[in-house]
């Protein structure tokens, strides 16, 4: 059955939710149906569209820890925007493996700020070395991201309905005629 995304007052997206659950929300007055699917459910007195976006009327406030952002090699990818750190190529996941500045070897540490995107030809010639010890410059000092590079709701569907398209956000600028023209994006 059909699924129910559920948005803070401030419009940013929580969770999504069992359509069953948005419909007791909609019943208790904590939400607002801002979308709704054709579908509907029926009772001996009353007609409902099912509910495909709703808003809480109350502010939520989550906790630091819920929006930290995840360490993860996707999230280190899309913080360096798919660029290698030392040689500016820009790659395919499949391409691309990270890096640590200060190697393991060297007390080195698995931390944002310590973890580079790197190509794999980059990733050879640094090898157990600093960067300055292999004769390479890194690009930009890495950081751990303030928010986070990726979408960061886990929607457990392959596929989100074309209502829901206004109220995900996305940090990357979907711009596909630029793409097109030009390769190196």
């Amino acid at each position: 059955m059909e699924m129910t995304l559920l948005l803070n007052t401030t419009f940013e997206p929580l969770r999504v939710v069992h359509w069953k659950r948005a419909i007791t929300l909609m019943w208790q007055d904590k939400v607002e149906v801002l979308e709704v699917y054709e579908k509907e459910i029926r009772g001996v007195s009353i007609t409902i569209k099912l509910p495909s976006v709703i808003r809480l009327l109350k502010m939520i406030r989550l906790k630091d820890s819920h929006r930290a952002v995840k360490f993860s090699r996707a999230n280190i990818f899309a913080r360096d925007k798919h660029r290698c750190q030392y040689c500016g190529q820009k790659s395919r996941t499949e391409e691309l493996t990270f890096d640590h500045v200060i190697p393991i070897s060297r007390a080195g540490k698995k931390a944002w700020e310590n973890i580079v995107t790197a190509c794999l030809r980059c990733n050879n010639r640094k090898s157990g070395r600093t960067p300055e010890e292999a004769g390479m410059r890194l690009i930009k000092l890495p950081v751990k991201p303030k928010w986070s590079p990726t979408f960061t709701i886990t929607i457990g569907l392959k596929t989100f309905p074309e209502s829901w398209r206004d109220y995900l956000y996305w940090n990357v600028e979907l711009d596909l005629d630029r793409m097109e023209s030009d390769p190196s994006s």
